[in-house]
């Protein structure tokens, strides 16, 4: 997988972070940097830890299926994708309540952040099927992940909560890409 798409790969899977980052910073009153770079901080490490369990779990299975790998790689990913674009239309809803950050549960953004990366332990998965530097992989998204979270809270406050979902959609959109082009290689070998 060469930089293009690690980077549309990373962007991608922080964008559920983000739409999450930027409804929460909807609701903060006035986010502070470091509020909002602890959570940035939380969904980093849980969005870049996710795809190396995937990834273990692929590799596994990978000698198993490695006929059709690039059509499980696809799957896998469009599915996710659909996924986070339907999420994305069907997520209408900006009515918040105001919350200082002396009030975040860390449990709950513990939880938030979990729930987020379960696309990315399956992203995890068809990296292995591909045979994709995880590593590279992992931390990019991590990184974006934390960039991407951090900067959702900061900006939601003057934006809404609307930006999160198109981040969401397009996330969904560099998905699906990203999984066709691997399609698409492998046919054309």
């Amino acid at each position: 997988m060469g930089l293009p798409s690690t980077a549309l790969l990373a962007l991608s899977m922080s964008a559920d972070a983000f739409a999450v980052s930027v409804g929460k910073g909807v609701s903060m009153d006035k986010p502070r940097l470091l509020d909002a770079a602890k959570t940035g901080l939380v969904f980093g490490l849980t969005e870049g830890c996710a795809p190396l369990v995937g990834w273990l779990f692929g590799s596994f299975a990978a000698s198993f299926i490695q006929a059709y790998d690039h059509w499980v790689a696809f799957v896998i990913l469009t599915l996710i994708g659909l996924h986070m674009i339907v999420e994305g239309v069907r997520n209408q809803n900006c009515e918040l309540e105001i919350v200082k950050p002396k009030d975040q549960n860390l449990l709950m953004l513990i939880l938030t952040a979990v729930g987020t990366s379960i696309d990315s332990v399956a992203v995890g998965v068809s990296l292995a099927f591909v045979a994709a530097n995880i590593w590279v992989a992992a931390i990019s998204i991590g990184l974006a992940t934390f960039s991407m979270s951090t900067l959702g809270i900061m900006i939601g406050h003057r934006v809404g909560c609307k930006l999160g979902r198109y981040a969401e959609i397009l996330g969904g959109v560099g998905l699906f890409a990203i999984g066709a082009k691997i399609l698409f290689t492998h046919l054309a070998e």
